[in-house]
């Protein structure tokens, strides 16, 4: 089996498939990257057994078929360091050796037989689908995916509820003290329907999706999910069970707001974070007519900081406490130039919004409030 290849387009496709394999592995053929020819088709998986990522490339002056597996990391490191050239791969399919030649010279390395690798996950007859664009899906991921939860007691907080209706699509995420909702209406379904994805294939989808252009198309059941994008097809185990009602915690009445331009909350917050409490990184935000004074102190170490920030308030002077960390998170996931903070009184959540919502969205995060030590 022969077949010619860009270097770079190889290298590129394997270091996506490479987030799928776990680092430590009980299963030898699962540190592996499986190979398959078939005409001038290169067909590419890696799997960690509830996760399969497929992608395709077209290939030059192909010569005969079959498959072959090779470690991850001995095919990444021997692609590393070249500059982008045609490749010839040749193998031999009885013994898996594996010869690479390039401009000014060659490697050789032995692969593995393929036939123990595992198949994709099938998914049931009756299934679901929806069509997303790919930027929308790309931006639902990256808003939600930091604010998903390590929670073994609860699982179903472990990753992106997908929560879809007849008028839009919903990406929710939320850990118990921090809370996504980014609600797209370009996206609609026939019914009402919803499933929740674990976070290590969205976060192996939102690297793709920040590749790639045009429609994702999504299948799926009960258990399983399998979303296809450009040349590549991720399949995976969904996370089962029923996720909390994420309305219900959202405060419907915040008579306080205060708009503020974001770079300068998230530099004042990188400023004053520094004399923080490590342990628990409270930051205070007092905020009076027309001015916000961000402050943080750690009693243990003596330090102390504070600095002020011009914003838009005209309610009662008012003080809240929040997680630093936790705050600049949110901020970081917004693109908006300002955003606003809906808030009721200290012992309620936050609720932060941007001040300018794209062109069919409805973005909002909340932040439940630090007791403050007054």
């Amino acid at each position: 089996m022969k077949f010619q290849v860009s270097s770079t387009l190889l290298y590129n496709r394997l270091q996506s498939l490479s987030r799928v394999i776990n680092s430590k592995s009980t299963i030898n053929i699962l540190e592996c990257i499986l190979f398959e020819m078939e005409g001038n088709k290169l067909t590419l998986t890696a799997s960690d057994s509830e996760t399969t990522l497929v992608s395709t490339i077209d290939v030059e002056e192909p010569e005969g078929s079959g498959k072959f597996a090779v470690k991850a990391n001995t095919i990444l490191n021997g692609l590393k360091e070249f500059y982008e050239q045609p490749i010839t791969i040749e193998v031999n399919n009885e013994t898996y050796e594996i010869k690479v030649f390039y401009q000014n010279g060659k490697s050789s390395f032995v692969g593995q037989n393929a036939d123990e690798y595992p198949l994709p996950l099938n998914i049931a007859d009756d299934v679901q689908s929806i069509s997303i664009d790919s930027k929308v899906l790309l931006n639902g991921l990256s808003r939600a995916l930091f604010a998903t939860a390590d929670d073994e007691l609860r699982p179903v907080m472990n990753g992106v509820f997908f929560d879809i209706s007849e008028d839009y699509i919903t990406f929710v995420a939320s850990d118990g003290h921090k809370l996504v909702r980014d609600r797209n209406s370009s996206v609609k379904a026939s019914q009402s329907t919803s499933f929740i994805l674990s976070k290590k294939p969205a976060k192996t989808l939102k690297d793709i999706l920040s590749k790639v252009e045009g429609e994702a198309e999504i299948r799926f059941d009960e258990k399983n999910a399998e979303i296809k994008v450009d040349n590549y097809k991720l399949s995976c185990r969904l996370i089962v069970g029923r996720y909390p009602n994420y309305n219900s915690v959202i405060p419907s009445d915040n008579p306080y707001h205060v708009t503020i331009d974001r770079e300068a909350l998230i530099g004042a917050l990188r400023r004053t974070m520094v004399f923080a409490s490590t342990s628990t990184s409270l930051t205070k935000l007092h905020m009076e007519s027309g001015q916000l004074t961000v402050s943080t102190q750690d009693i243990d170490y003596s330090t102390a900081a504070e600095e002020r920030i011009i914003c838009d308030y005209e309610g009662n002077p008012m003080s809240i406490g929040f997680k630093g960390t936790f705050l600049l998170d949110i901020l970081n996931s917004m693109e908006s130039d300002n955003i606003i903070l809906q808030l009721a009184d200290p012992s309620r959540a936050g609720v932060i919004v941007p001040a300018e919502q794209e062109e069919g969205e409805d973005l909002l995060m909340l932040l439940m409030p630090m007791m403050l030590n007054e």
